[in-house]
């Protein structure tokens, strides 16, 4: 049987500390003066000292360095500043996660450390190596907690940080994001600059609210108001049409980890968050005679990144090709494509086996689409499932209003019920 002894749960019914709340929440405290940035980063340091050396999600922590920050923030914001995610504790994916972080500091973040990625040497992404050892699944601590951004997943979803920064290039932050139970968004490919030379890689980030999410891509979009702690993200004037598709024509996602997935579909549906296209059988693709799908994206996405994988270039280019059509005109007549975030349930520390967990996300950073994971409730083995939307080019904002109101009658996220590690 798996371990599952509370040792990362604070006391029931008392409230989270400051560090644990949303960042939106802890920014807007740290703008009206009612609590300074080193008064967070000094508890969220703190809590990381606690209850780390059971999760092992972070490589290096950064204790100084984020206080002499976090005093920084202080002093701007008593300079007159208007910083949108003021005295917000965040983590960065990897040791030089701050490369690509600026916006967020510029923003008023303090970076508390640099947050597990797998080792060297690893021949699968699905997990992290962090100062303790490998990193656990906050639920499961039998069980990965994904990746690449396994870290940045395993310490929001913990609480320890609000927000963590990741980069997904065949689904490396949706998949941690549905494992853990977090959102995870990855924007548009080429929206943000990537040093990936492939085009694959987009950043993206990690938080326990859409509105943090939200927020984060405000800020890295370029618009600095700062959000407030109630719902910020503009409402659809209706809901939008979205399609459900269980395997997206090809893969062979377990049926547990789609049954919870199709059941918060029908939810949204219910709630009037998304209308479900086919109002004949309405948890069918628009055309049930010839439904949508996919061409397996594999062979593609090797010949970009693995190419001693060596498969076809002329299969490769045609697999692209025919996804890029299908998509574009399956967005012209629906504004969302629903899935399970990934096909499996988060496996064990032994690794993945011979399935590919990407096999639900890859096709979209090889077409550029931006897309979100939600949690969508939880599997037989206690584990999150996730709900993964996706949405047409440059659509990020309707996308993360749509998950937001999600949040609403799927949520709330919070760590607060993390307590199986």
């Amino acid at each position: 049987m798996p371990d599952r002894s509370p040792t990362t749960s604070e006391e029931p019914g008392s409230q989270p500390p400051i560090s644990a709340r949303s960042a939106v929440s802890i920014a807007s405290a740290v703008r009206a003066g009612t609590v300074r940035a080193v008064d967070v980063t000094t508890d969220a340091l703190d809590r990381i000292e606690r209850l780390d050396r059971a999760l092992s999600s972070f490589a290096e922590v950064w204790d100084e360095r984020a206080l002499e920050c976090a005093r920084e923030v202080d002093a701007r914001i008593d300079a007159g500043e208007h910083l949108p995610l003021a005295g917000v504790p965040i983590g960065v994916k990897g040791r030089h996660g701050l490369r690509t972080a600026g916006p967020l500091l510029a923003a008023g973040c303090v970076p508390v450390g640099a947050t597990s990625v797998p080792g060297p040497g690893t021949p699968w992404q699905t997990w992290g190596a962090g100062r303790y050892g490998r990193t656990v699944n906050p639920w499961r601590r039998d069980r990965t907690p994904g990746g690449s951004s396994a870290g940045s997943a395993a310490a929001v979803g913990a609480g320890l940080v609000p927000l963590a920064t990741g980069n997904d290039g065949a689904g490396s932050v949706r998949i941690p994001a549905a494992w853990c139970g977090v959102v995870g968004l990855k924007v548009t490919n080429g929206r943000f600059p990537t040093t990936d030379p492939t085009g694959l890689m987009a950043p993206g980030v990690l938080t326990r609210r859409v509105a943090d999410a939200a927020a984060y891509w405000g800020v890295m979009a370029g618009d600095t108001r700062p959000r407030t702690p109630e719902p910020a993200i503009p409402r659809e004037p209706a809901a939008p049409t979205a399609l459900w598709s269980p395997d997206l024509g090809f893969a062979s996602p377990d049926p547990e980890v789609v049954a919870v997935a199709h059941a918060a579909t029908v939810r949204l549906a219910e709630a009037g968050v998304v209308r479900l296209a086919d109002t004949e059988h309405p948890l069918r693709l628009v055309d049930t005679e010839h439904p949508f799908r996919l061409e397996d994206p594999a062979p593609a996405w090797l010949a970009l990144r693995s190419p001693e994988a060596d498969p076809s270039p002329t299969a490769a280019v045609h697999i692209r090709a025919v996804n890029d059509r299908r998509l574009a005109a399956l967005f012209d007549r629906t504004r969302l494509l629903l899935t399970p975030t990934a096909p499996t349930p988060p496996h064990g520390h032994e690794g993945p086996g011979d399935r590919y967990s990407t096999a639900l996300t890859w096709a979209f950073n090889l077409s550029g689409h931006p897309a979100i994971s939600i949690p969508a409730g939880f599997g037989p083995d206690g584990c999150p499932v996730g709900l993964h939307l996706v949405a047409a080019h440059g659509r990020e904002a309707s996308l993360l209003a749509v998950a937001e109101a999600a949040e609403g009658v799927l949520g709330p996220w919070t760590p607060a019920t993390c307590t199986r590690i």
